[in-house]
């Protein structure tokens, strides 16, 4: 499955001065990782963020937002941001902050 390459490049902007942040296609897109922690990703025009069940919850309240269902069950721990809920660069910065947060408070793999 393809992955928007104009949003991987403005995550992979959010992300470059970030320690420990490498990247691995994963969900049939692109995913970045955290200490070898999942953090957040593309998959198709999506971005797939990371932020543990009270960070999805809150994170589902805002607009453009819906639960991550991969495989006919939801992920309770991930969502996905339609293209206009990220479109702002700093929509997208807020939501990255947001999934990096979240991601340094696993531990290392």
């Amino acid at each position: 499955m393809a992955y928007n390459p104009e949003l991987t490049e403005r995550v992979r902007a959010c992300l470059k001065h970030r320690k420990g942040v490498t990247e691995q296609r994963m969900f049939g897109g692109v995913c970045f990782l955290i200490n070898g922690n999942m953090c957040c990703g593309i998959r198709e025009d999506d971005l797939v963020l990371r932020l543990g069940k009270p960070g999805v919850l809150n994170a589902l309240e805002e607009p453009h937002t819906r639960p991550m269902d991969l495989t006919g069950k939801v992920m309770t721990t991930m969502v996905y941001v339609s293209p206009k809920g990220c479109k702002d660069p700093e929509q997208l910065k807020d939501w990255i902050d947001r999934a990096v947060r979240f991601s340094r408070t696993l531990p290392k793999k």
